[in-house]
């Protein structure tokens, strides 16, 4: 057997550690980048937090973000739902056995004040009866807020009915059918419940009224807050002005003094140059890169604005179909650095704050052959119809589509059911039925 020696030449495609964090830094949000950026100053003993006067906007903090004193800091929680509940327990005149089964069903409150758990499976972890759980569970449903500690909608409704002394046998079969009242089957409804129009109606007028979710109304976990990383403001020459806010994008620089010192004490071949050596590098690295991210998404939010300008002028009925491909191609970028600058980042403009992704909407073709339309221009056209319908003219899903025919929109009925779903609009039948029964009902009230 005869062994050799060869040189093989290939080219390969390989990603550095520190492009992989320059796709990592693209990708996080105002507070994700504030915190790793943090944590870089805490490892690099050559970086400082640049220090900048702050130029304050309407409506946002002026805190740099070196500056840990944030004013939510010093602002008080809000009580929690079990913080609230906990106090009503304290002062509830339990016995001790009860007041411990008492925190025990407290603790399976969920953030919506329903109970988690069933009292028979509560019953069964503390080795009780079933009745002793259900006794003090009776107690803890007159606790505020009024419907907590309910097991279903229907007990949930039923616990604040009771409470406004208003559960009647009428209700209490309204409440038992909410399956029909979801399907606005108004006509079985009446008849189930033993009422008239002008009945019913009072009573859908009260369970209107109702909270579903009680624990909805307190606080949980932490303050979420939404950060813009562009502001768009119109610009005094005409058009639109993209600038990122100086006092949300963290600003470092490099100590140079304390670098030309330590480098001064410690020998050129030292262990501490090489690690003063790398500090350097990664702190070049980090200013490069926070420098680079927000040109990349000031570049692509100016092409959206661009693109878009409609929208922040005249409202969503004038959004344009847009994908990330006619970004990218634009401005001279890949697709997926397109995707990873508009994930989870925002714009604030005169019309509000919105994700960049928003922007971003399905093509729909025009009937009469000119530019498209945008899916979420569609989707508003039909919520306005629908909520300019009267009592006699309710319009089906194939009168919708012709209607966007007649303006350019050629949508199919299936498309149309389909976007009427999603924003939760029911169907033309239970339109008409609710819009029947409370034009009923408003007629009885007049008459009465």
């Amino acid at each position: 057997m005869k062994s050799s020696l060869s040189l093989l030449q290939k080219q390969s495609l390989g990603l550095s550690p520190q492009l992989i964090q320059s796709i990592r830094l693209l990708q996080m949000n105002i507070p994700e980048l504030n915190q790793f950026v943090a944590q870089e100053l805490e490892r690099n003993p050559l970086l400082e937090y640049a220090k900048r006067r702050d130029l304050p906007r309407q409506g946002k903090s002026s805190t740099a973000p070196g500056d840990h004193r944030a004013f939510e800091e010093f602002v008080a929680l809000p009580e929690t739902l079990h913080d609230h509940v906990a106090s009503q327990i304290s002062f509830t005149a339990f016995t001790p056995h009860e007041r411990l089964i008492a925190n025990v069903l407290a603790g399976h409150l969920d953030d919506t004040g329903w109970l988690g758990a069933s009292a028979s499976e509560l019953a069964g972890k503390l080795n009780i009866p079933p009745a002793e759980v259900e006794r003090v569970l009776g107690i803890l449903q007159h606790l505020d807020p009024p419907g907590i500690f309910a097991r279903s909608l229907g007990e949930c409704l039923e616990i604040q009915l009771r409470q406004r002394d208003r559960f009647d046998p009428a209700m209490a079969a309204l409440t038992a059918n909410l399956d029909v009242l979801a399907r606005r089957d108004f006509r079985t409804l009446k008849v189930r419940c033993g009422v008239d129009d002008e009945d019913l109606f009072d009573m859908l007028q009260e369970i209107r009224a109702l909270d579903p979710k009680p624990g909805n109304a307190f606080h949980s976990g932490a303050p979420e807050c939404i950060v813009p990383d562009v502001w768009a403001t119109p610009s005094p020459g005409g058009g639109w002005q993209i600038e990122p806010d100086p006092n949300t994008q963290p600003k470092v620089l490099i100590k140079h003094t304390y670098l030309k010192e330590v480098s001064r004490r410690v020998g050129k071949k030292s262990k501490e140059m090489t690690f003063l050596n790398e500090c350097l590098q990664n702190a070049l690295w980090l200013i490069s890169s926070l420098d680079q991210r927000a040109k990349t998404i000031v570049k692509v939010s100016n092409e959206i604005v661009r693109q878009q300008h409609a929208f922040l002028e005249y409202g969503v009925a004038h959004l344009r179909p847009l994908n990330l491909k006619a970004v990218a191609d634009v401005i001279n970028m890949h697709e997926s650095t397109v995707s990873r600058v508009t994930s989870n980042k925002y714009m604030h403009t005169p019309r509000g704050v919105f994700e960049l992704k928003y922007f971003f909407t399905v093509a729909i073709a025009s009937s009469e052959g000119g530019d498209a339309h945008s899916a979420e221009a569609v989707r508003h056209r039909i919520k306005a119809m629908v909520a300019e319908e009267s009592f006699e003219n309710v319009l089906s899903d194939d009168e919708i589509a012709d209607r966007l025919k007649e303006d350019g929109i050629d949508l199919a009925r299936r498309t149309v059911a389909k976007y009427r779903e999603a924003m939760n609009v029911p169907s033309s039948i239970q339109r008409r039925r609710e819009k029947r029964l409370w034009h009923n009902g408003n007629q009885g009230l007049r008459a009465s």
